[in-house]
């Protein structure tokens, strides 16, 4: 297989397996942030907290894939520092997640106050499905420059 081919059939792969990562994610930040907003929490600070929680679980998820059918493990390379670089190069898609919701939400909510306070559910899917295209392209290149085996 070719260097094109093969290219394209990982990125199909961290494709599938970041989908069901996000599906993880976005799920669980909906739930969570539904419930702190009725215990009182503004919908951009319930969008970054339940934003935290969806990312952690998603994360382990994502590893395991990951590492499993879609990156070449270097054989030099330890699992423990594996799955550090995973984690701290996660963290970074974090900060880049996290500061879009919370931008996100709090520019709609400044802008539009009455769409905001009907549908934040709808409002903070939207901010988060715009986070997770820009995090989604960060996490693949980051990946792949520093934990694939190189040929």
């Amino acid at each position: 297989m070719d260097k094109k081919s093969k290219l394209i059939k990982q990125i199909l792969k961290f494709g599938v397996v970041g989908g069901l990562s996000f599906v993880i994610d976005f799920v669980i930040t909906l739930i969570v942030s539904t419930v702190l907003r009725t215990v009182g929490m503004s919908v951009e600070n319930a969008a970054t907290v339940a934003g935290l929680f969806g990312f952690m679980i998603s994360l382990i998820f994502n590893y395991i894939m990951s590492m499993k059918f879609v990156f070449e493990r270097k054989e030099d390379m330890d699992r423990k520092k594996e799955f550090i670089i995973f984690a701290l190069l996660s963290a970074i898609g974090l900060g880049i997640n996290e500061l879009i919701l919370y931008f996100g939400v709090l520019i709609c909510n400044t802008q539009m106050p009455a769409i905001v306070d009907a549908y934040p559910t709808i409002v903070t899917a939207g901010v988060k499905i715009i986070a997770t295209g820009i995090v989604m392209v960060y996490n693949f290149v980051s990946r792949k420059m520093t934990l694939e085996k190189k040929d």
